[in-house]
């Protein structure tokens, strides 16, 4: 993650006409919290507890590495806000509490220090290989708030961390292995179907605002098909791949997701524009997710 900021060496300057009263603890929390892209960072923690799980993670090694995510995971969504502050600023994003003077600059990068700092030993509590997996993680998430999204390689970041997600879990399991090639390039393959999602409610606004990374460049609609298309595939490798017969539930869901990932090919311009084509993703991911985790449960364990 971060290193030298998109705005420059200078403080922030608050957005027009905000006042610099004190405002009330709840309320800078609350936008603390919402700057730390809490619905994300649940939904990677969510994921991450499952596959701890699955993968016969005991109660509290499966919470320690839940935390270890979850720390990650706050770490990267606040340095995310805090370096695009001034850019949400120029463009009057009131959906981001810095932008609207919600919660102070020096409050959430303090606060992605913290958990940045608190998720090297969560991670290495898992042990060294394990932790070190997840801490490469971390690291690649930052490198994209850095620096990676305004660039061609703006999905490598989520590829990597993606796909690395399994080792972390397989590495802190009981067999202390690798995991399969097939789970990794699923996982992989998840990531990089996410980046083109998370891209699409803001791709103009991100256009507008100089953010030209691989989804900026190709355009809504072939960042549509790209989400889909790697999505559904993570869904057909993991379905798929591993020896023996695939069970009856991973087909059933495999044509659940291409039925999804037709209807978001197939989505007119007017509704492209929209937000319809993000949310059938969104469900697309959610059935990836539930098929990894029925890898999981799989994998030989000991």
């Amino acid at each position: 993650m971060p290193a030298t900021t998109d705005e420059g060496t200078t403080a922030p300057t608050a957005p027009a006409g905000l006042t610099t009263a004190r405002r009330p603890a709840h309320v800078g929390f609350l936008g603390l919290l919402k700057a730390s892209h809490p619905v994300p960072a649940a939904a990677v923690t969510l994921l991450a507890a499952l596959l701890a799980a699955a993968v016969g993670l005991g109660p509290a090694a499966a919470a320690t590495a839940a935390a270890a995510v979850a720390a990650g995971q706050l770490s990267i969504g606040w340095s995310n806000d805090r370096l695009d502050m001034r850019r949400d600023v120029a463009a009057g994003r009131h959906d981001k509490p810095l932008a609207t003077g919600e919660v102070r600059p020096g409050v959430v990068a303090a606060a992605s220090c913290t958990a940045l700092l608190a998720c090297v030993p969560l991670s290495l509590a898992c042990g060294a290989r394990a932790g070190w997996v997840h801490l490469g993680c971390v690291a690649a998430a930052w490198s994209y708030n850095w620096w990676l999204k305004h660039t061609l390689a703006s999905w490598l970041p989520y590829t990597v961390a993606f796909g690395l997600l399994p080792a972390f879990l397989t590495l802190a399991s009981p067999s202390a292995g690798w995991p399969p090639l097939w789970l990794t390039a699923a996982a992989a393959l998840l990531g990089t179907s996410a980046h083109f999602a998370n891209t699409l409610p803001d791709i103009d606004e991100d256009i507008a605002g100089g953010v030209l990374g691989l989804p900026q460049r190709l355009g809504r609609r072939a960042s549509i098909a790209l989400a889909a298309g790697l999505a559904f595939a993570s869904c057909a490798v993991v379905t798929l791949a591993p020896p023996g017969p695939a069970p009856l539930a991973g087909r059933l869901l495999l044509g659940v997701t291409l039925a999804l990932c037709l209807a978001a090919l197939a989505a007119p311009p007017s509704v492209a524009r929209g937000r319809a084509p993000f949310l059938i993703i969104l469900a697309l991911a959610g059935a990836d997710a539930v098929l990894l985790v029925l890898a999981g449960h799989a994998l030989p364990v000991g």
